[in-house]
């Protein structure tokens, strides 16, 4: 099976989480986009979204599927994206398409956090994936050089030969050469850097399921979290 289909295949596992008659958090990314597909199948059944990002509520509204902003939602059920890496306690590196700030916001709201990845995505230690962080502008090299004493290399995010930047308006430095064997300390040590908006460790709010794809089927993961 190719990735693609690994995708899709867990982007249609993942409808049986969506609840009738309720909002639901939407992510971002390729496999999120696949779901967003699917959920358009089933648009009847939900009054309302969540997005993590721009591209996500502009994807959704293409389908006819009614975006609403955080502040108008006094509660969601359950929060669906995909992940970067994740590992077998269900922390997440996430970020890689840029909104890691909007989906942390996200995923700290909501009941239940569905991850749906293919199995590559299945560490044994976090840090293979650059750990994304997003940065105020003015203070990306103060930050840079603080996670590379961390034993990092942190570099700046491009795109078109300029800085990336992310839907709030800020830049994303992506540390390689990690081996991060305690998300939890590292998500708090790095979010306390001042100038740090967010990091892209999803330790203390990870998944609460994964459905991981692989070519003998969608395998499902509980890890037995929850909302802190």
């Amino acid at each position: 099976m190719s990735q693609d289909e690994l995708k899709l295949s867990v982007a249609r596992a993942a409808i049986d989480y969506v609840p009738d008659g309720k909002i639901i958090g939407v992510g971002t990314g390729s496999t999120a986009n696949f779901f967003i597909d699917e959920l358009a199948k089933i648009r009847d059944r939900i009054p309302a979204t969540v997005a993590s990002s721009k591209a996500t509520a502009e994807r959704l509204e293409s389908h006819g599927i009614r975006v609403l902003d955080l502040n108008e939602v006094d509660s969601i059920p359950v929060y669906i994206d995909g992940a970067d890496e994740i590992s077998d306690s269900g922390a997440m590196i996430k970020g890689g398409g840029g909104a890691l700030t909007r989906e942390k916001i996200i995923a700290s709201a909501a009941d239940r956090f569905i991850c749906i990845a293919d199995e590559s995505k299945q560490v044994a230690m976090l840090g293979r994936f650059p750990l994304p962080v997003e940065v105020i502008p003015m203070a990306h090299r103060l930050i840079a050089r603080k996670l590379d004493a961390l034993g990092g290399s942190a570099r700046l995010r491009m795109k078109n030969d300029a800085p990336f930047v992310t839907d709030n308006g800020n830049y994303i430095l992506d540390v390689s050469g990690l081996q991060i064997a305690d998300p939890e300390a590292l998500e708090a040590e790095i979010n306390h850097y001042p100038g740090v908006v967010t990091v892209g460790l999803f330790a203390r709010r990870g998944a609460d399921v994964c459905l991981l794809g692989s070519p003998a089927g969608v395998k499902t993961l509980t890890f037995g979290r929850g909302k802190p």
